[in-house]
């Protein structure tokens, strides 16, 4: 085995492989729920609940309590989002693809505050704060868990949410050994920035129609 496979993938080898399996599926799954919301497709929700239930099962394997929660809290907001981008009065989309007010500004503010709160104190109720990852475990949580509010109510400011996370969850989940997963969140970097560009364009297209 090359030094490079080995750093790379030479955790895995205390996995099990339905794990690794799991893992794989759930990658697949991310990469094309992001894909869809890119495209403003409504299938960003079923594709979504798919991976988030699966990565639910796995991060409670692997110790990592505040993205477990993200998770959890993705299949609920999937449900949430796929009744809002479906919804329609007199045969029109009710939640076009729209920029955040400042009343849902204050909203992710309370959410980012309140979710933080919540996961510090998990993290302290079962002793889990013994790494540094832990503290970044906790920012990165809130991130996400503002970014998925966001796009379940299809602002698009809820892509600049993902990049900053998920640029943060790259080195972490390399370092915790979860190089399959650190190499999803790379490309899910990549995603969100091209996402963030096509909804723009949308958005301007819309003004201008308007």
């Amino acid at each position: 085995m090359s030094p490079i496979f080995e750093f790379l993938f030479g955790q895995y080898s205390e996995y099990d492989t339905l794990d690794i399996g799991l893992e794989l599926v759930a990658a697949v799954f991310t990469i094309a729920s992001v894909w869809y919301s890119k495209k403003n497709n409504v299938l960003v929700f079923p594709t979504g609940m798919v991976c988030t239930a699966i990565f639910v099962y796995l991060l409670y394997k692997w110790g990592l309590l505040g993205d477990m929660m993200i998770n959890g809290y993705y299949f609920i907001m999937s449900v949430y989002g796929w009744f809002v981008w479906t919804r329609k009065e007199d045969g029109k989309v009710v939640s076009p693809i729209a920029r955040t007010s400042r009343k849902e500004h204050k909203i992710s503010a309370i959410i980012f505050v309140a979710t933080f709160l919540f996961v510090y104190c998990v993290y302290a109720y079962f002793n889990k704060f013994n790494h540094w990852t832990a503290y970044l475990d906790t920012i990165t949580t809130s991130i996400f868990f503002v970014g998925m509010w966001l796009m379940a109510r299809r602002k698009i400011e809820n892509w600049i949410y993902w990049i900053i996370g998920n640029i943060i969850t790259v080195p972490l989940y390399f370092y915790k050994g979860l190089t399959f997963s650190s190499i999803l969140y790379f490309v899910l970097t990549i995603l969100a920035i091209f996402g963030y560009l096509e909804w723009k364009k949308h958005l301007n297209k819309s003004i201008v129609i308007a």
